[in-house]
């Protein structure tokens, strides 16, 4: 029985990784794979079925919180971009000095993919980047700047990064440990490619900014664009907020916020008609949320949990210790190795692979992996949807991308780790 399980896993896993030559969407592979693990465990399983019917929706129950999570925040950041409430921030980016452009693209892509998510960031960053300047080399390479920012930011949040979430939502990791601890690694991810960058920018002092005053101000004329925006960032912070003050789980803080932001668009639009309030409805930013990743990471987690309880991940655990010199080698190569395989199952696996009890909430294991998965994403332009998002909307090749952007992103992720042993060498 183990050994079935373990080949549909590795056999979805593939079909994952080849989704291009293969043309089979990723997400029917990850809910075929998740589900047909659980229907042969069940059918060679040797105990009480109806136990075991139990055990995984139980599973089930942690898999739904995380995905409730997920869609609300999603909507949440369609809800503000309906409103153009990103508008807001990024049309005060008005210099015209390239050199000044990249440090504030990654600085702002930094901090907010932090408090949204890096996928969102990602794709807002590269529709600002668009009106500023024409497509060419500069545009590509600050492109490659967002995918390292946005990763590096979503890195030290809880609610950032897919993988954060997973740490959090799991019970690995607090809000307020992870931001504490990786903070800085995460400033340093972002700040090593930036000083590197910035040689590359002497040749081109002036930019082209394409983007009229007159389409600015129309833009930010949004009838409540600033109020939408303040909203759903003021609810997002208080998600982590809620949970540790009431103990429930993150997915009651984020309805809330999203009650709390649809009520704000309600009292701006009241007076329209009933076909005008739709198109800033939370059904109309249900439609725009992309719901095909959490039928993603459903199948994923479905899958994780039942080679957990088949003891695969455990003993996979056992043998990777073994292998390498530390743990510490471990994890630096799961970062490594999310730059080609989707970073929130790697998270997933390693969740199940070491248990709370040896484990506990906040250790230096947790929080390593969270910069590692978080980060190192970025070393291939397809390793992170921030990356793929990037790639898809600037149309840029998997080699332009390796050649030019690669060595900032190993270099960040180089900087990253080291600062994180460092400063945990100080404090222990």
């Amino acid at each position: 029985m183990t050994y079935i399980v373990l080949a549909i896993a590795i056999l979805g896993y593939l079909l994952i990784i080849f989704e291009s030559p293969f043309k089979i969407n990723k997400t029917i592979t990850a809910i075929l794979t998740g589900s047909l693990c659980w229907v042969f465990f069940a059918l060679f399983h040797e105990g009480d079925q109806q136990l075991l019917s139990e055990k995984l929706s139980g599973h089930f129950g942690e898999i739904a919180g995380l995905l409730i999570f997920l869609l609300g925040a999603m909507t949440i950041v369609e809800l503000i971009d309906l409103h153009k409430g990103f508008s807001v921030i990024t049309h005060r980016i008005r210099t015209k000095s390239v050199l000044k452009l990249l440090w504030i693209v990654g600085i702002v892509t930094f901090f907010m993919s932090a408090l949204l998510d890096n996928l969102a960031t990602a794709i807002i960053m590269i529709t600002l980047l668009k009106k500023l300047m024409p497509k060419g080399e500069v545009r590509m390479t600050l492109a490659g700047i967002v995918v390292i920012a946005a990763n590096a930011g979503g890195a030290f949040s809880p609610i950032g990064d897919v993988t954060t979430t997973l740490l959090w939502i799991g019970g690995q990791v607090s809000a307020s440990g992870i931001v504490k601890i990786l903070f800085v690694p995460s400033v340093f991810v972002i700040l090593v490619p930036l000083i590197i960058a910035s040689y590359r920018m002497n040749g081109f002092a002036v930019l082209r900014v394409q983007l009229s005053m007159a389409e600015v101000k129309q833009e930010e004329r949004m009838k409540g664009s600033l109020s939408v925006l303040l909203a759903g960032a003021f609810g997002l912070v208080m998600v982590p907020v809620i949970k540790s003050i009431t103990g429930l789980p993150p997915f009651i803080g984020v309805l809330i916020a999203l009650g709390f932001v649809a009520l704000v668009s309600i009292i701006y639009h009241r007076e329209k008609s009933q076909s005008e309030k739709d198109l800033f409805s939370v059904a109309h930013a249900l439609s725009k949320v992309d719901i095909s990743s959490i039928l993603y990471f459903m199948g994923i987690l479905l899958m994780v949990y039942a080679l957990q309880d088949t003891q695969i991940l455990s003993t996979f655990a056992d043998f990777l210790l073994e292998s390498l010199p530390n743990i510490d080698t471990m994890i630096v190569s799961i970062g490594v190795l999310s730059s080609i395989v989707d970073n929130g199952s790697l998270v997933a696996a390693t969740q199940a692979m070491f248990p709370l009890t040896d484990y506990p909430i906040d250790d230096s294991l947790w929080e390593f992996i969270a910069l590692c998965a978080g980060t190192g994403g970025s070393m291939l332009i397809i390793g992170s949807a921030a990356g793929i998002a990037v790639m898809e909307k600037e149309k840029i090749s998997f080699m332009w991308y390796l050649k030019k952007i690669t060595p900032l992103a190993v270099a960040g992720y180089i900087a990253g780790i080291v600062a994180f042993l460092a400063l945990n060498w100080l404090t222990h």
